[in-house]
């Protein structure tokens, strides 16, 4: 099944419902979706770049640029 035809029985699918909660957790959805829009803009990257990134993780841990999984956590605490 295609892109187009998959939407189109979504629509009708969800035309069929009669429960305004139902309705209004599809809205809210939809908005929080256009929110991340940068989200759903997901480029994958080169493996070249993919390996750049690590030398350079690799080269902050041996400098001590880093945070411990403790460090990150006490922030959302």
């Amino acid at each position: 099944m295609n892109l187009e035809s998959r939407k189109i029985e979504f629509v009708q699918e969800f035309l069929k419902f009669q429960s305004e909660e139902v309705v209004s957790y599809f809205e809210q959805l939809l908005y929080s979706l256009k929110k991340s829009k940068d989200l759903l803009d997901v480029h994958p990257i080169t493996e070249e770049e993919f390996r750049n990134r690590i030398d350079q993780a690799e080269l902050d841990f041996k400098k001590g640029r880093y945070k411990s999984s403790q460090e990150l956590l006490a922030k959302f605490e």
